[in-house]
């Protein structure tokens, strides 16, 4: 295969990557998912290799690499089977982060696996959201093995049932249950994506040695990159402001060794494994190390398997980034995988000289909240904040960055499905650190509760402001606040009508000193 039937083969994987995640936003009923975009859609190869995905998600598509291959491996699937998991442990990152896996077959050959990964706000944790302030992974939902959601195209109809929050698994397709919706939405990706795979492979001789070609040509990109760093080890730490259980300032830490063409990550004295639902497996904190480097890279640089080849890493069972199970990891997911970017980066900053920015806001700041009974109702948001600046220019303002990729829910839609009202959206004017060139904005937004709700934060970079790089200054710290009373960085509460919640994200950080 030359370098134009390469690039070309790769742009057709890409694109059907494309077309799941327009199938999957149109099909789907949640906000979460068709306004926010909270999912990410990918494909891989028999053995459980990525070798496509869309612009989606960093650490949906990265932790996804690092797990499919144990995931999909001795399995006998069949035409028409559909998997779906969310175990932490097994495969995924927290328990709303749902994901489906469709087998591709052509004339009964098991040709690789179309993917789909997307956050469910209501995966049936006790607080509205799904979102907890928890100490064990059973407080956060359900927790799904493993588990065919169809079998050689059938419905699984108990678990079809339990999904959609039903009791009885007994009955009918839940066809009307706004829960269930999204998982058939997310099937019917798959399913899309599965079509188009098998239609590619009637027009690619050797699909299998074109996977393998693609991913060899990511892994000598990637080496090529790699070798451009000077040799050594770079360390770099950093903390989290807390695990909302009374534990704070917690460390991560990271030996970032350079020799020739390969990157070993050693997270070693790293904090153990906390009791708050910041702990992560290692596949999240993986995600967020694929990540990173990948930054380095051109944009041409197809997103592979063969782009961590080069990349090693390991962190202590036990620990914050490699936790053991019953361990919560709600935030894990969200804020944890946040500030392994910011370690990361960190260190690759003394490595890659004016290659890399100064720390963006370090955090998703994620709003969980609603209300059970007749009239039920679960809203999640992450919201955008500062990115850090950098050697040309300054920082964004008031975007999602780094491990989400995701939108806001615009006001109008947010009003239409929820009893909330906003009174204020807007940039939160100097939270961007001081420097030659000045981190970006982050934002201000303002939610009134025009019924009685609980409500969920999970947030970071309340304490610990985001760092600058060359004599740039820190970005603006974050804050929370109900009713003007400032709220600490994860919190649990009861709203009743007419009270106001205030969410104010942190800036990026200054890139060099002010001249």
């Amino acid at each position: 295969m030359n370098s134009v039937q390469l690039s070309i083969f790769a742009n057709r994987l890409s694109g059907i990557c494309d077309e799941m995640g327009a199938v999957l936003r149109l099909s789907a009923l949640s906000p979460n998912i068709k306004d926010r975009l909270d999912f990410s859609c990918a494909i891989f190869d028999a053995a459980g290799r990525l070798c496509a995905q869309a612009a989606h998600i960093p650490v949906h598509l990265g932790s996804m690499a690092y797990a499919m291959a144990d995931l999909v491996s001795d399995r006998d699937w069949q035409p028409g089977d559909l998997l779906v998991v969310n175990d932490p442990y097994l495969g995924g990152t927290h328990l709303p982060d749902v994901t489906v896996v469709a087998p591709v077959f052509r004339e009964q050959q098991l040709l690789g696996f179309s993917v789909t990964r997307a956050h469910h706000a209501n995966i049936g944790a006790h607080s509205p959201g799904s979102m907890p302030v928890s100490t064990r992974l059973e407080e956060e939902g359900i927790v799904i093995a493993p588990t065919l959601l169809k079998q050689q195209g059938q419905w699984q109809l108990g678990l079809c049932r339990r999904l959609a929050g039903l009791e009885d698994e007994d009955g009918e397709l839940p066809v009307d249950s706004p829960r269930f919706a999204d998982f058939a939405a997310q099937a019917s990706a798959c399913e899309a994506g599965a079509r188009r795979l098998a239609e590619l492979a009637g027009q690619q001789p050797a699909l299998a040695a074109a996977f393998d070609a693609l991913n060899d040509y990511g892994e000598r990109r990637a080496r090529a990159r790699i070798a451009d760093l000077p040799d050594g080890q770079y360390r770099f730490e950093d903390v989290m402001d807390d695990d909302g259980q009374g534990q704070s300032d917690i460390r991560i830490a990271l030996t970032l060794t350079i020799a020739g063409d390969t990157a070993a990550l050693d997270f070693g004295g790293t904090a153990d494994q906390v009791a708050g639902n910041i702990n992560c497996p290692l596949s999240v904190a993986a995600a967020a190390a694929y990540y990173c480097f990948r930054c380095l890279m051109d944009d041409d640089v197809p997103a592979c398997d063969g782009l961590f080849r080069p990349i090693s890493l390991t962190a202590p069972q036990g620990s914050l980034l490699n936790a053991r199970r019953p361990a919560a990891v709600a935030a894990g997911n969200v804020e944890t995988s946040s500030r392994v970017v910011d370690v990361v980066l960190g260190a690759l900053a003394q490595a890659a000289h004016g290659a890399v920015p100064a720390a963006s806001q370090g955090t998703m700041n994620n709003v969980a909240m609603g209300a059970t009974g007749d009239n039920g109702w679960d809203y999640y948001e992450t919201m955008a904040g500062g990115t850090g600046a950098h050697s040309a220019g300054p920082g964004l303002s008031a975007v999602h960055s780094h491990m989400t990729n995701t939108l806001n829910t615009p006001i109008e839609s947010l009003e239409a499905h929820y009893p909330l009202r906003v009174h204020r959206y807007q940039l939160r004017r100097g939270s961007g650190g001081a420097g030659r060139f000045r981190g970006g904005e982050g934002i201000v937004r303002e939610l009134e509760f025009l019924g009685s709700a609980s409500f969920t934060l999970l947030t970071e970079r309340r304490q610990h402001r985001p760092w600058g790089l060359q004599g740039g200054e820190p970005g603006q710290a974050g804050e929370n606040r109900l009713n003007n009373r400032v709220l600490p960085p994860k919190y649990s509460g009861q709203a009743r009508p007419g009270d106001r919640l205030l969410i104010a994200s942190p800036g990026g950080g200054g890139y060099g000193g002010e001249q």
